[in-house]
């Protein structure tokens, strides 16, 4: 929710002892990982849809689950809120770890805030939004500004622990936000009063049941109109051709209205109203008119009228309800297209362990060459419906059905906000040539070629006997567990690097077997996606090659995606920033017995994935 101010810290002190000690009265079990697969973050349920714990959609009845239940203090401190309560959970950050910049552009978000009660926490864990910076102490009560962009960061060993409650407020709750407090003002006698229990129970809390619209009201869709172009960059050439389309849109909007209402006589028309609006929006590039919290209009507009103007289908199975936006016209990813703003990014893919953060940093030194700073993990993830949990935790695999126009659009965007050249300033106007490596990217290349329509791939290859032993050299140290808490993995250490098709199989197998395993999913995910693009669109890369000659091999890549270069490498590379130890051609053969058990098992993925490294 767009607020007045970027924090307000309300005027209620809570017993922070009193919470540790019901928070902490739960086993590690209760704790689920972060549907986004944020690193350092997971959470547990105190309100969720329908009571059930796993259930993280944002649409219908709200309940208190079990674990709830079991903490009398908690129940005490969301009553006095006086509040109507959303989802509500604790949410826990590991130490070193944090939540990445981000706007809140979510539908569910524009009437809701976020309620934070610190509960374990330290002084320097501390939460950015909109240029301010703030500590929130153990027992305070905050809310912030969802609408600016915003972070936090636990720069501590210990996790941080808060209670976190989602709503759009009540009476009670308004007068308290009225005698809080502006961390940036004095205020003079202003002071926390202590929260006195009053023994509440579960059915005195009052809780949502009324959260998505069936079909948007046309006044609803005029105030999210006009305050998202109040919000906008108003001298910037295109608004007036998007402000025009708007405006269209909503009088198309309010005639249905009346003739039709809810009806669901009147959803064709109402489809077909939204989709045209969609488009419309994307032909007059309103993606290309900013927000004042960074985020892009068309984005924005995409989130927050287009996705859940009209509930007219299934919900979204990871928890965010909307409906599926028909297709918008865009180019063709078959033959390449003019896209506004991303001009031919490249994704470097590969299996783990494959050398990609030697290549990615390397070439990320090339001129006007615009990446992320890292791996995107949190990027794509950190969209709804794109995390393992939307896949029933399968795999880390993304088609080209999950590229929906919403999608696309607030994916696009989270990149662009993200991206910075080798000097560390962000694109400018014009088009952005990007390079970005994930290795689950390996098993994402259909939609990465839809969301970005001229999109440029790199297949690097590794002596398959290399990767394997530096996989099973990542997996024995622990320092890349991508999954802690894999519902269903049995395995004797947590899940690391991607999760591939078929991992179930490989629980109880040998290390050496599961990497195999691991390694011949995803070259059989990738090169059967790289089989389906024009010859065009991919090169090979040699892990080998670059080694041995470093300019030789950077410069043949820079002809073969046309991409600037304008520096002199040594004759060796220094050692990239993910190495758990120094690249040896020979280092495998200290796992030699175990790897070449398995290699007759993967003979003919063995020699597919040499035979597309020589083309």
């Amino acid at each position: 929710m767009r607020l007045q101010a970027r924090f307000i810290q309300l005027p209620l002190k809570y017993d922070a002892e009193r919470l540790a000690k019901e928070v902490l009265a739960f086993s590690e079990d209760c704790w689920l990982p972060h549907p986004q697969r944020f690193e350092g973050n997971d959470f547990l349920p105190l309100i969720s849809a329908n009571g059930e714990a796993a259930n993280e959609s944002f649409t219908g009845q709200m309940a208190p689950t079990e674990y709830l239940k079991q903490c009398p203090y908690l129940i005490d401190v969301l009553a006095s809120f006086g509040a109507s309560l959303g989802r509500t959970r604790l949410m826990r950050l590991s130490g070193g770890a944090e939540v990445t910049p981000h706007v809140d552009i979510h539908y569910y978000w524009r009437d809701r805030m976020r309620i934070h009660v610190p509960i374990v926490t330290q002084p320097s864990v501390t939460f950015h939004c909109g240029g301010l910076t703030v500590n929130m102490a153990p027992g305070e009560c905050w809310i912030f500004d969802t609408f600016s962009r915003h972070r936090v960061i636990n720069d501590a060993e210990r996790k941080r622990i808060h209670l976190v409650c989602d709503t759009v407020g009540g009476e009670g709750f308004w007068n308290l936000a009225a005698a809080g407090r502006l961390p940036e003002r004095e205020t003079p006698g202003w002071a926390m009063r202590a929260f006195e229990p009053r023994g509440a129970t579960l059915d005195q809390l009052e809780y949502e049941s009324q959260n998505m619209p069936v079909v948007m009201t046309p006044w609803e869709i005029q105030g999210h109109i006009d305050f998202l172009f109040r919000e906008a960059a108003q001298q910037h050439p295109q608004f007036q051709h998007v402000a025009h389309v708007a405006s269209h849109f909503t009088h198309v909007w309010r005639a249905l209205w009346s003739t039709y209402g809810e009806s669901r006589a009147g959803w064709p028309r109402y489809r077909k109203a939204v989709d045209e609006f969609h488009q419309q929006i994307r032909a007059a590039r309103a993606s290309e008119v900013k927000l004042r919290n960074g985020s892009d209009l068309y984005a924005t507009i995409t989130a927050l009228i287009v996705a859940p103007a009209l509930r007219d289908k299934e919900e979204d199975i990871a928890g965010e309800t909307r409906p599926d936006v028909a297709p918008v016209a865009a180019p063709n990813i078959s033959t390449g297209g003019a896209d506004p703003r991303f001009d031919r990014p490249i994704f470097i893919v590969n299996p783990p362990r494959s050398g990609s953060s030697l290549l990615f940093e390397t070439l990320a030194q090339a001129p006007n060459l615009f990446t992320v700073g890292g791996e995107s993990h949190q990027i794509v993830e950190g969209v709804r419906g794109l995390g393992i949990p939307a896949a029933n935790f399968d795999s880390n695999c993304l088609d080209a059905s999950h590229a929906r126009p919403e999608i696309v659009a607030v994916l696009r965007d989270r990149f662009e906000q993200q991206l910075r050249n080798r000097d560390n300033a962000p694109p400018g106007a014009g088009r952005i040539r990007m390079l970005e490596k994930t290795p689950k990217n390996a098993l994402r290349i259909p939609f990465l070629a839809k969301v970005f329509p001229e999109a440029r791939f790199i297949y690097l290859y590794r002596d398959p006997r290399q990767v394997l032993s530096s996989m099973m050299e990542g997996w024995e140290s622990g320092k890349f567990v991508m999954y802690p808490n894999l519902p269903g993995w049995t395995g004797e250490r947590p899940w690391s690097f991607l999760l591939t098709p078929g991992w179930r199989d490989l629980n109880g197998k040998p290390l050496e077997q599961l990497v195999a395993g691991q390694w011949t999913s995803t070259m059989q995910v990738l090169l059967d996606s790289l089989d389906q693009l024009p010859a065009d669109r991919w090169t090979p890369a040699r892990y080998d090659a670059l080694l041995a000659d470093p300019n030789a091999e950077i410069a043949r890549l820079c002809e073969a995606v046309d991409l600037e270069w304008d520096r002199t490498l040594g004759k060796e590379l220094p050692i990239a920033r993910h190495t758990v130890s120094k690249p040896d051609s020979d280092k495998w053969r200290g796992r030699a017995e175990e790897i070449e058990s398995v290699l007759p098992s993967i003979a003919a993925m063995l020699e597919r994935a040499a035979k597309a490294a020589e083309r």
